[in-house]
């Protein structure tokens, strides 16, 4: 979700400018920063932002800046011919020397030498300006967006596949491990001399034990997980969500995996899927 779109556009002695940015976030949290002029527009904005942006921590700022010949306040030059002829008049009945830089200097310091700028207001035709402005910097953020995506896509299907390389190391280790429970059973029953046991028995035992330490359930349920994350993946977007959901399902699954592996071979293949889905975790907030 994070994205950052700006756009600049001009009228009638203005310079606009559009700036978007986006952070993650749960909902649409939109905040804006606008320009006196424009805000009696605010909650149009506001539906255009939210149309466009599902999702996010969005921050829009659309401010102007005049050209320098429209920014300076006009001059009245009646009321500055007004002055020196006045300044000019009291000197001579004064009889004061007076130097024309010192009028000057006199003169525009006086009241209504320029004329206060009256309060704009916006017209059709600039809003039509600063729309357009505001849409190329949405396009901008999204195509910014979609950019992000695409390498969050190749990474998620990275990380998949790497949790599926581990699942197949642990198997030799699986299938493995059966013969050696009963091997160290075996070998402590016949330590203990002169102790007679049901055989019957030590193979039920067997059976339970090994049973509570089998893993194919939670490799069965893992691999529909890391195959419908996937297909998710490569539905509609707006799943971001969902996605988040089925990596807890994968965690659940990773870890029950650990808390059976009793050999530190399959506990290390372990910790690495624990890796691979945290990464997972982490970037699948960036999905809408």
């Amino acid at each position: 979700m994070t994205g950052f779109g700006k756009s600049e556009a001009h009228f009638t002695g203005k310079k606009i400018h559009v700036e978007i940015k986006s952070l993650n976030s749960k909902a649409l949290d939109l905040s804006m920063r606008l320009t006196s002029i424009y805000r009696e527009r605010e909650m149009e904005l506001r539906r255009r932002v939210a149309n466009a942006l599902t999702r996010g921590k969005v921050e829009l700022t659309l401010w102007t800046e005049k050209d320098a010949a429209s920014a300076a306040n006009p001059i009245n030059a009646d009321v500055v011919a007004s002055y020196a002829n006045q300044i000019r008049s009291i000197s001579r009945e004064r009889g004061l020397a007076l130097r024309e830089e010192d009028m000057w200097s006199i003169i525009v310091r006086l009241p209504d030498v320029t004329s206060t700028p009256q309060a704009e207001t916006l017209s059709d035709e600039e809003w039509a300006v600063v729309s357009r402005a505001v849409d190329e910097a949405l396009e901008a953020l999204q195509a910014f967006r979609r950019q992000e995506g695409e390498a969050l896509e190749a990474k998620f299907r990275e990380k998949i596949a790497n949790i599926r390389g581990y699942m197949q190391k642990i198997t030799p280790y699986e299938t493995g491990r059966i013969s050696k429970i009963r091997q160290q059973l075996e070998e402590r029953l016949a330590e203990l001399r002169g102790v007679d046991y049901d055989r019957g028995r030590l193979e039920q035992e067997l059976i339970y034990y090994i049973e509570k330490l089998d893993i194919n359930e939670e490799r069965q349920r893992l691999t529909n997980h890391l195959d419908y994350f996937l297909r998710t993946l490569e539905a509609e977007p707006g799943q971001g969500k969902q996605l988040g959901f089925i990596a807890q399902e994968m965690g659940r699954e990773i870890n029950t995996t650990g808390s059976k592996s009793n050999q530190a071979e399959m506990q290390n293949i372990v910790v690495c899927m624990k890796d691979e889905l945290e990464q997972i975790k982490e970037q699948v907030l960036n999905v809408l």
